[in-house]
């Protein structure tokens, strides 16, 4: 999961698809039951798995 410090979006590009910005990674959130964005973590890390196979 990315950041975008300047409009405070998160987001899983590597630019802010609003503000164009260079995103950051941000630090893990703490663990919760109600997960709000378990969902983009597991997509965003299936997707640097998927991409790594053919680096």
């Amino acid at each position: 999961m990315k950041y975008c410090y300047k409009c405070k979006r998160y987001t899983l590009h590597d630019e802010c698809p609003i503000c164009g910005e260079k995103t950051a990674r941000k630090e893990p959130p703490r663990f919760s039951p109600q997960d709000k964005y378990g969902k983009y973590r597991r997509m965003l890390k299936k997707e640097e798995t998927k991409w790594k196979k053919f680096a």
